[in-house]
């Protein structure tokens, strides 16, 4: 799947999150992953990048993005 897609996804399901957290939530997601966090996905890491892989993730549901403070005004 394309990554337009995942994204479009992602925040199609997380109606709060906006492009900014999802990117943060990835960047994380990512460090992980370079420095030897397991993937969720039965995929092999060395086939994609982490980015890719991170956002994979997110969209499947089997990273839970948590910490981001709804602000109203």
């Amino acid at each position: 799947m394309r990554v337009e897609e995942l994204t479009a996804r992602i925040l199609k399901n997380n109606p709060k999150m906006d492009n900014y957290q999802l990117a943060i939530a990835v960047s994380k997601r990512m460090d992980e992953l370079l420095n030897g966090a397991t993937s969720r996905l039965k995929i092999d890491p060395k086939s994609m990048k982490a980015a890719d892989l991170a956002l994979m993730e997110i969209a499947e549901g089997l990273i839970v993005v948590t910490g981001f403070v709804d602000i109203q005004k």
